[in-house]
């Protein structure tokens, strides 16, 4: 069974869910994709990792993925760990929901590996509207980051990849919702 396969199964075995939920956008949907049960499953991070590298490895200048917190927090550090199994350094950050209510107040965990003009690729685990990603991205770029694109695990296919290439990004997907439940 190839990586693809078995992340697949994974996803369909534990983060999918047939249910009425309110979803971040604001939306009810009859379904539920919680990536996090994925990601943080022993064998789904580490595949998750390898697929999310393998997809942006060839983006020029990359130098770090990150999103906001929390789904994201598990796919940068695990695509970090994977680049870095390949010979290459890609660091990971993470974006807070709001500031830092002590010390340095900061929005950007990670931040002595990102100096101004870094390359980075936002992360997501799903991208339903696209609202939380242009958030990350917004955020990112006025911690000085330069966002080349984003990557989800599940596009719910909602006008999320719509939206984020109408404001200037790509997005690339590990599956998108046609795609795990065909």
């Amino acid at each position: 069974m190839s990586d693809r396969e078995q992340l697949k199964k994974i996803i369909l075995n534990l983060s999918y869910e047939k249910r009425l939920v309110k979803l971040a956008s604001g939306r009810e949907s009859d379904f539920y994709f919680d990536g996090k049960q994925t990601t943080l499953h022993a064998v789904g991070g580490f595949l998750t990792g390898k697929l999310f590298y393998e997809a942006i490895k060839d983006v020029p200048g990359v130098e770090a993925v990150g999103g906001i917190t929390l789904g994201a927090d598990p796919i940068a550090t695990a695509t970090s760990i994977a680049a870095h199994l390949d010979g290459k350094n890609l660091h990971a950050f993470i974006i807070r929901k709001e500031p830092k209510g002590h010390g340095t107040g900061q929005w950007l965990e990670g931040r002595k590996n990102l100096p101004a003009g870094t390359k980075v690729i936002i992360v997501e685990d799903v991208v339903t509207t696209g609202g939380s990603s242009m958030k990350a991205v917004r955020r990112a770029e006025e911690e000085g980051l330069v966002v080349l694109g984003i990557v989800t695990l599940v596009d719910r296919e909602e006008g999320g990849r719509e939206n984020i290439e109408a404001e200037g990004y790509w997005l690339r997907t590990i599956f998108t919702k046609s795609q795990l439940l065909s």
